[in-house]
This record gives C-alpha cells, structure tokens and sequence, in this order.
C-alpha cells in the first residue's frame, strides 16, 4: 500500500478508536444506597437524544462491573479515589449493554456494589461460600442497592419516575429478583420498577427471599441450559411456582449456551449455543421492555 493511504487509513482507525472510546465512557455519578450508610458509584450511559428518558438499572454479577484485566488490584471505588476501576475499565459485557441501552433511548445506571465496599477486585468462579462475599450478599445487601439506584433515577428531572426497569447478570441476577420480592411488600404511593430483565441467576434456597415470587411487575428469565455455575432448573422451578401464584414470570432457556453466555468476548462466544443465547437476547431485550411500558 503507498505511503499516504497507508497514512489516510491510520488517521480513520485511530479516528474510529476515538469515537469508540468516547462512547464507551460513561459518566461516573454517586448517590446513596438504601442502606443508608454506603455511597454507592455509578456508572451513566446516557442517550444522545432529548429526555426525559426511561431508565434501567444493571446489576453486576459476582465477578464485579470492572475488568478482569483490571481488577485484580482493586479495591476502593469512590469519591476522590484514583483506582483503575472506573468508567474506563468496564467489564465488555456492561458497556456493550450500557450502549445498547443508550442507543435505544434508555438511560442505563450500572451501580458498583463492590467498589465502594472495598471489593472491586470482586469474586473468582465457584466462590459461593467464600465469607468475604457475606457483607455484599445478595439478599439483604445488594438489593438496598438497587433501591438506592432507583431512588437516585425518581430525583432526576430526565428520568421518567414511572419506567424505570431493572436487568441483573448471575448474582445481580439473584439480586433483581429479591428488589422485586421486597417491591411487592413494600411498594407505596412511590412507582417501583416495572418489570426485571433476569439473566442465569442463582435461584437457592440461599440466593432467594423467597421460593415463590409474588410480583404484579413483569420479570423476564433467560437462562442457560448448559449452564456450569448455577442451576436452570432450580430457576425454571420458582419461575413455574410464581406463575401458578399468578406473577408474571417467563423463562427463556438456551439449548447449549452456559453461565455468561452474552459475554461477548472471543472466549465465551466460542461456544455456538452462547452466540446464538446472546445474539436472541440483544434482539429480545429491548422489544421486552417497550411492551411493558404500554
């Protein structure tokens, strides 16, 4: 190739570098947890055009919302911190969704749980009975959490108070469904989330508040058939329990794909069963949520 188009090519890729970067950077925003003590970091994926706009809030799974590349030596995320966690080290999963949402005209919040508990490195694979997961637990911590998340997206004036909806990855998946457990008890003259977009969560007796789920708002479960870290049937089992109860729950289960199937990194989406599991939920997703707002 001549010298000068070897030059015009090395502009353009470094130019569509740039404009990638910069859409891959949310803002970082911090607001309180509902717990009333942790102040939380975020992480705002905004859309380009006018507001107020509905809003999701994404929670993270066990191994954190950074990195793995990054988050070994982590371990305070917060206000007037320097860390290598931040906006600029998102795990790919988290920014393709975040970008997938802003694109749509949702604003998306990912809130760190982690990070301002001094646990950014987050958790390895099989760690479920590791203590040091206990003060970040999914059940009676993390959901304070997402309620803080919720609060923070009702006080902004570009935010829609009444369609805002909630999406959660493995332990944020367990996470998501205990906010609507708590939700159906505690729901007053203030909207909750209207409806959980739910992926391969733990579905235990350990990861839930309850095994039934009582719920007026919709919930969406895509699961794993192959799944090699937590049960699809456990979860196809309270899905099933729920129904009968009369909430609204549906399932989506994956012929061959496993735990992290919308990974989109070459590793996991090396497996068929997984490309095709995250290909089907990126088209799913957002129609999902565009009935439930009628």
């Amino acid at each position: 190739m001549r010298p000068h188009l070897v030059r015009i090519v090395s502009l353009i890729a470094a130019l569509l570098l740039s404009i990638h970067a910069v859409a891959a950077a949310p803002q970082t925003v911090y607001f309180s947890s509902a717990d009333g003590r942790t102040a939380l970091t975020g992480y705002l994926f905004q859309p380009s055009t006018p507001g107020p706009w509905p809003a999701i809030v994404m929670l993270h799974g066990r191994g954190g919302p950074y990195s793995s590349n990054d988050n070994e030596d982590c371990t305070f995320v917060g206000a007037g911190t320097t860390s290598p966690c931040n906006a600029n080290t998102l795990s790919k999963r988290h920014a393709m969704w975040g970008e997938y949402w802003s694109a749509r005209g949702y604003l998306a919040l990912l809130p760190d749980s982690f990070g301002p508990r001094g646990k950014a490195y987050g958790f390895g694979r099989f760690t479920h009975g590791d203590p040091d997961r206990a003060d970040v637990n999914e059940t009676d911590v993390r959901p304070l959490d997402a309620e803080g998340a919720l609060a923070y997206l009702r006080g902004r004036s570009d935010v829609l108070a009444g369609r805002i909806y909630l999406q959660g990855w493995s332990n944020g998946g367990s996470t998501a469904l205990n906010v609507m457990i708590r939700q159906a008890s505690q729901q007053g003259n203030q909207p909750g989330y209207r409806g959980a977009l739910v992926f391969y969560p733990g579905c235990g007796q350990t990861a839930l508040l309850a095994s039934t789920i009582s719920t007026t708002a919709p919930i969406a479960m895509f699961l794993g058939a192959d799944d090699e870290e937590v049960s699809p049937a456990i979860c196809q089992r309270v899905a099933e329990r729920s129904r009968q109860a009369g909430s609204p729950v549906d399932v989506t289960l994956y012929p061959g794909a496993t735990h992290d199937f919308d990974e989109p990194s070459s590793r996991r989406q090396s497996a068929l069963g997984n490309q095709a599991a995250m290909n089907d939920a990126l088209a799913r997703a957002a129609g999902i949520l565009d009935r439930w707002k009628k």
